[in-house]
């Protein structure tokens, strides 16, 4: 990572004097707000469409009611569908002769109470911020990505703190999910599979592992490339029907070593655009020991969302698409995932889609 603080010269911005080690915050402009997207360039697009080379599709999305409860994060829960109200009834089948006789329609219409982060998901860049000193003054400030402000940018709603409190604006006014969803967010993506060399042993997995792997593999990343971890977890929860067991799934699976430093130094020099995996948190969550005495509990999400805008995909179902690639000697595939396109939104559901 680079060891730069202050501002790139061409790159003055309004919100900050010093940025954090090792970010680019500045480099893609003042303002911006897609961090490492801007490496989803069109000859990215190229590349990526340059794999395929069967047509045949992979849906990399778990369904959106696994993993199902809430043992994996007591906050976020399961969807529900819920039908609209017509006419004083619940529109589902509903015949419209009952308000015109001549009609011959039925109708069905629906609403859905979603958390944005409970399924198949993208982490947005107002998702992880960090306690910072970016004016110089000695006193740090919660910040996001390109020193986006907690509070002004970034606003928590005001009163009872409750799930289903009507908030009248949008949580990011900055940062929100639709400036993912703006790129198209299509490209190259290149498959890890740790599954394939390590299964389902709990593994802690740093610099070394990865690079095994990829080495074995013959798999190599270049900038822009959208990097999926193949690990098994989400094949796991298929298995588990919608009754996730907690301990069984907390001792099963590779997880990245947020505290390997040497990791974090390939995430960020590797150019890599997006980093996808199929587990809960793509980083040991909490992570191990940390001997500094203010450090993130999340180190690999401080680094992506925070320093350099790398978007985190979560919960990915990989297993199928990493079968596949092995079967035909691939790791690289055309993949499109935008998220929902919705305003201040700080993360997102998504349905992937890989076609090789």
């Amino acid at each position: 990572m680079t060891s730069e603080q202050s501002s790139p010269p061409d790159s003055i911005s309004p919100r900050w004097i010093k940025r954090p080690e090792g970010s680019n915050w500045g480099d893609f402009g003042p303002n911006d707000q897609r961090g490492r997207l801007n490496l989803l360039t069109p000859a990215k697009v190229l590349e990526g469409i340059a794999e395929v080379k069967v047509g045949q599709s992979f849906c990399l999305s778990l369904p959106l009611d696994l993993p199902g409860g809430n043992v994996l994060n007591a906050r976020r829960h399961p969807p529900v569908l819920r039908p609209t109200i017509r006419n004083g009834r619940f529109n589902v089948n509903y015949a419209l002769r009952q308000d015109s006789p001549q009609l011959t329609d039925v109708m069905s219409d629906d609403a859905v109470l979603l958390y944005t982060q409970y399924s198949t998901q993208w982490d947005g860049l107002a998702h992880v911020g960090q306690l910072f000193d970016a004016d110089g003054d000695g006193l740090p400030e919660p910040l996001y990505y390109n020193g986006y402000r907690a509070g002004i940018d970034v606003e928590a709603p005001v009163g009872e703190a409750s799930p289903y409190v009507t908030v009248p604006e949008s949580h990011a006014r900055a940062l929100g999910i639709e400036k993912m969803a703006e790129t198209g967010v299509q490209g190259r993506g290149v498959m890890i599979d740790l599954h394939a060399h390590f299964g389902r042993e709990h593994r802690l997995v740093g610099l070394d592992d990865l690079e095994a792997v990829m080495a074995s593999d013959g798999v190599s990343v270049e900038p822009g490339d959208m990097v999926c971890l193949h690990t098994g977890f989400a094949e796991m929860l298929i298995e588990m029907g919608g009754e996730p067991d907690p301990h069984k799934l907390e001792h099963s699976c590779c997880v990245l070593d947020g505290r390997d430093d040497r990791l974090l130094d390939w995430i960020s020099s590797s150019g890599l655009s997006v980093l996808v995996a199929d587990n809960y948190a793509v980083e040991a969550h909490p992570a191990g020991a940390c001997d500094a005495p203010e450090h993130s509990a999340v180190p690999l999400h401080e680094l992506c969302l925070f320093k350099l805008g790398i978007h985190l995909g979560e919960l990915w179902h990989l297993t199928p698409l990493a079968n596949w690639l092995r079967e035909h000697h691939r790791s690289r595939f055309l993949l499109t995932a935008p998220p929902l396109r919705l305003p201040g939104a700080i993360g997102s559901p998504t349905t992937p889609v890989a076609t090789v």
